[in-house]
């Protein structure tokens, strides 16, 4: 029953009724996936060519899930602009962040707006590079809501900053140096990845890092654009790297991804993962990083992986014939219901707001057990997954909040993980890859349905 648009009752995937227009949409804008990867880049200020309302949207997203002051800049469109084009907002909005903000480079996205009217970007940047003498490097990306998810606005974001500033390294490369593409993750599973790579003696450059920018201390004074990030003469150096590891493998094309373009145009072997959660996906990544360093997997990770192993046979007791719906950006799904099935919980829907072809197949690669009793849903709302979830009645749901609303209804937990997550605390330090990102996810599965278990009991026993 595998499918990327119909429900296992043959119903389309809005619902019960075809609907007309999206309905509590599983997916945020494009332009702000571009803007998270601006701010994984040091000094880097992301500017919206379009309305202010834009980049009010994705503050407000952003702050709610970091809980970290998020400057983004527009060039404020007026009802006039919307008509005559907005090139004057443009480089007079530029000309204000450059002496208010100084930053060190701008990232410019492009919204709906200024997409439907058709803007000439290169030109218009172009233009004020040379009428106003600037030499502030610019990048720009194209990010209309209308045909992308945040997901996807990130990946093209990454791809275009590769594309414009990573310089030919005729010298070769650098032994030791290694390029990490790491995707949507969390400011503690950044981390996490560095330090996994530094435990083989590798020196990683990651694109983005926000875990700085996005989730940093105390600070005695106000900054405007806050400290951390991956500095740009780093990111010109990433020709230079003996080796690319890029996760996701979601994309139609993967010639499209910022690792197949070091790969084609700078000959960098690019290694391509999903995202490293549970053991067999983890296992990929460090056997990787071992045939890039030439180093055995260090003790400690051994040492990580045996506890793991021994949680999984203690709790199998508790997971093993349950069920899950699972939601949210599409690698992050593709994961999570490897990692599920790993554990013996079957992700009976796993669906996702991108629209992605052949979604069941990608899904199949990494789901033991075969597709026969999976709902792969592409493109679809919340309201398609509440009527699929209705019918199906899964024990756990995992995504983002915004599924609170079908896991209260239907009396089963939330597993909260991915973005954005704005009713829960520290959402950014959660931890979810490699073996002690798996173990802490693991132990949040399992306490989630013991919990559910206890709760619903009618003499609510405290020994399980």
């Amino acid at each position: 029953m595998a499918n990327d648009v119909c429900g296992a009752d043959g119903l389309p995937a809005g619902g019960d009724i075809p609907a007309a227009a999206t309905r509590n949409a599983c997916k945020l804008c494009s332009p702000l996936g571009a803007s998270m990867v601006f701010k994984g880049i040091r000094g880097c200020l992301p500017f919206l060519h379009g309305s202010q309302g834009c980049a009010t949207y994705i503050r407000r997203y952003m702050i709610s899930h970091f809980r970290e002051p998020v400057d983004i800049a527009s060039s404020s469109f007026t009802e006039d602009d919307a008509i005559f084009g907005g090139a004057k907002n443009f480089a007079d909005g530029l000309d204000n962040v450059i002496r208010q903000y100084h930053p060190e480079i701008i990232g410019v996205a492009t919204t709906c707006l200024s997409e439907t009217i058709g803007e000439h970007m290169i030109g218009m940047i172009r233009d004020f590079q040379n009428t106003r003498g600037s030499e502030m490097p610019l990048v720009h990306v194209s990010t209309p809501a209308y045909t992308g998810t945040h997901a996807e606005g990130f990946q093209a974001a990454v791809l275009e900053v590769v594309r414009s500033f990573v310089e030919v390294a005729p010298e070769g490369p650098v032994a030791g140096r290694v390029n990490v593409l790491p995707g949507m993750m969390s400011c503690a599973d950044l981390r996490h990845l560095a330090e996994i790579c530094r435990a083989y003696q590798l020196k990683p450059t990651l694109l983005p890092d926000y875990n700085e920018t996005l989730e940093g201390g105390g600070w005695d004074a106000y900054h405007r654009i806050s400290p951390g990030g991956t500095p740009l003469e780093e990111i010109r150096a990433m020709g230079k790297a003996a080796a690319t590891i890029e996760f996701g493998h979601s994309r139609e094309k993967r010639e499209e991804s910022a690792g197949a373009l070091l790969e084609s145009r700078h000959g960098i072997p690019n290694f391509l993962h999903g995202w490293p959660l549970g053991i067999a996906a983890s296992d990929r990544l460090y056997a990787s990083l071992s045939e890039i360093s030439g180093n055995q997997m260090p003790e400690v990770f051994r040492k990580e992986r045996g506890r793991l192993v021994d949680a999984y046979v203690d709790a199998h007791k508790y997971v093993s014939g349950k069920t899950a719906a699972v939601y949210g950006e599409p690698d992050l799904v593709v994961g999570l219901a490897g990692f599920l099935s790993e554990i013996g919980i079957r992700p009976i829907i796993c669906a996702t707001g991108s629209k992605v072809p052949r979604w069941d197949r990608r899904l199949a690669s990494e789901i033991e057990g075969g597709m026969e009793d999976i709902e792969a849903l592409s493109g679809v709302d919340h309201a398609s997954i509440s009527v699929r979830a209705r019918a199906r009645k899964p024990d756990l749901l995992l995504g983002s909040s915004k599924g609170y609303p079908l896991a209260r209804e239907l009396g089963i937990p939330l597993l909260r993980i991915g973005f954005p997550l704005h009713d829960r605390f520290g959402g950014q330090r959660e931890l979810s890859v490699g073996y002690r990102g798996t173990q802490y996810l693991f132990d949040r599965v399992v306490n989630a349905l013991l919990e559910a278990r206890q709760e619903n009991n009618e003499t609510g026993y405290s020994y399980l």
